[in-house]
């Protein structure tokens, strides 16, 4: 029955986590002037002065409270900035911000400065992931995702980018008057939109966004350590009465323990955290005219990141990488791929793209080569993963879902089905998701990460639909046993696979069709390579899938519905 309910409801809804925990959430922000930054500040960060993320994480069984809304607050705001990003123009968007919306009613289903239930792992502490969104989103854009994660046993930290990528952004400013900020003031970031040439100056602004965010994820990251340590610091965030639950509880302080994930610009600035940190001080890096990330060698997130953090990159969006001026981090390999004995290779890297991406060939290639052991090769070579000690690494895990659009795996192909069907063809926006869940679960499993099993009704397609699993036991009565954990299935890489609209992509043989497959790629030279140039060229053509208020005007949209 409140199955049945939920669906007549105007106002969208998330369906249910569907691991054994409840969620709850925590919201930061923490003046800058009291972390201490790996790397200085970029020149255009002199007005942040503060680093803002939410906090997923799994509850007690008898947590109780108050759901939070998908909107932050300001919500008129937020709304006024995501109807101009969703094609809804102008005057209208203003108009609309006014009033009641549906939009205002959107609640999240985690359970606001819920008590954290006390970790159950051998080391007792949960896995942390740090995630990083893409164009417009917010700490909140990915509630879905990295909340399924949550209820499966992951505390994942979602940063709120202050570069001009979030649909909007506030930055409280501390008060110097009052040294315990209870008094600030606020200033709002608006979504920049950048055009999608491939020129230089659009590359500059990249970049400019990019060393932003990557100093954001180093203040980030001392966050992160200082809450787990109980460390002093200021949450200018009141509505959050305090982080001492969660102190000496996230596995953060081993070498190689966080997870690193992220979509569309958050997947690539993934990237270029990790190799700007992994490969510090190396001569490629010093060669760069102007760095993007520079954190000193004894840092404490250069001996975070190795060669065995796991990474998640969903749809990277591979324009930012190309930049002339970061062709030396182009032909560095992840870390996961150094040429040491403990690396795993692509056993520790899931990347999943969505249709969309995948059709997009010359990206696709761009792609492979980004996750292969050897990215200035023109092409993916199978003598790329072999070592010169006779080990072959693991390839990647590189999959694409069927009919999905560039925003399914945000949660706007929950929230607005009408707009990714009816725009980018993209079908079932709960199936792309719940593919993207089995498989991040899959890869922390094989990585050694404890985390829940994956519950039955996820395995077998339309079970979602009331939430019922095999066994018909209703969500709100799923137990820690109803489900798998093992789920080998996911990464079935035979011809066709063995789960429905779930497929591999072999990487070996992806690149540049140029005549000499192994000679580097120099992003800086006029020659580029057939795939790079395919990638710029279609790029313009490609900027509506991501940036969708590029398209033709929505003046009408139909009326809400509840989910998929």
């Amino acid at each position: 029955m409140a199955s049945y309910l939920s669906r007549l409801s105007p106002v969208p809804g998330f369906p249910d986590y569907t691991g054994p925990y409840k969620v709850g959430t925590v919201d930061v922000e923490i003046p800058v002037s009291e972390l201490e930054s790996p790397s200085p500040a970029p020149e255009n960060a002199a007005d942040i002065h503060t680093v803002q993320f939410r906090i997923y994480y799994p509850a007690r069984p008898d947590a109780k409270g108050k759901k939070i809304t998908w909107l932050p607050a300001p919500q008129r705001a937020h709304l006024s900035e995501y109807t101009k990003f969703l094609g809804i123009g102008g005057l209208l968007a203003e108009v609309v911000s006014f009033l009641p919306r549906h939009m205002h009613y959107i609640t999240i289903p985690v359970l606001k400065n819920a008590p954290l239930l006390e970790p159950n792992t051998e080391n007792g502490r949960w896995p942390t992931m740090i995630f990083s969104h893409g164009l417009s989103g917010s700490r909140n854009a990915y509630s879905h995702l990295v909340g399924s994660l949550a209820s499966h046993g992951v505390v994942v930290i979602c940063p709120e980018h202050r570069d001009g990528s979030a649909v909007a952004t506030f930055v409280r400013i501390p008060s110097e008057q009052d040294r315990f900020f209870v008094r600030n003031t606020r200033r709002m970031v608006p979504y920049s939109r950048i055009a999608h040439d491939p020129e230089p100056e659009i590359y500059e602004a990249r970049e400019a966004q990019l060393r932003i965010r990557l100093w954001e994820l180093g203040l980030v990251h001392a966050a992160v350590l200082a809450i787990d340590r109980s460390s002093p610091f200021t949450n200018l965030n009141t509505s959050t009465p305090s982080l001492r639950e969660l102190a000496g509880t996230m596995h953060v302080n081993e070498p190689g323990s966080i997870i690193f994930g992220g979509h569309s610009f958050g997947a690539s600035t993934i990237v270029q955290l990790l190799k700007t940190t992994y490969y510090a001080g190396r001569p490629e890096l010093d060669a760069m005219e102007r760095p993007l990330f520079t954190p000193a060698r004894d840092s404490e997130i250069c001996r975070q990141v190795t060669e065995k953090n796991i990474t998640m990159l969903l749809d990277m969006w591979c324009f930012p990488l190309l930049a002339p001026n970061s062709s030396p981090l182009f032909g560095l390999a992840l870390p996961v791929y150094a040429d040491v004995p403990s690396a795993p290779g692509g056993n520790a890297l899931l990347a999943i793209e969505s249709e969309a991406f995948k059709k997009w060939t010359d990206h696709l290639h761009v792609t492979a080569r980004v996750l292969s052991p050897v990215p200035s090769a023109k092409t993916v070579q199978p003598q790329s993963y072999e070592r010169p000690i006779g080990v072959r690494l693991p390839e990647p895990n590189f999959f694409y879902v069927e009919n999905s659009a560039h925003l399914s795996q945000s949660d706007f192909g929950i929230l607005f089905p009408w707009i990714t069907k009816k725009i980018f063809q993209a079908e079932q926006p709960e199936r792309a998701l719940r593919l993207n869940l089995r498989a991040q679960l899959q890869l922390l499993r094989a990585n050694g990460v404890p985390v829940a099993r994956t519950w039955a009704g996820d395995l077998v397609e339309g079970a979602h639909v009331d939430k019922l699993g095999a066994a018909g036991s209703d969500a709100a009565n799923k137990g820690v046993d109803d489900g798998i954990h093992d789920d080998k299935a996911i990464f079935d890489r035979t011809s066709g696979g063995v789960v429905d609209s779930w497929h591999w992509l072999d990487s070996v043989g992806l690149g540049s069709d140029d005549d000499d497959s192994t000679a580097a790629m120099d992003v800086t030279s006029n020659e580029r390579t057939r795939d790079v140039a395919g990638v710029e060229r279609r790029e313009v053509e490609m900027e509506s899938e991501m940036e969708p208020g590029l398209q033709t005007k929505i003046t009408s949209p139909p009326a809400m519905t509840a989910g998929a």
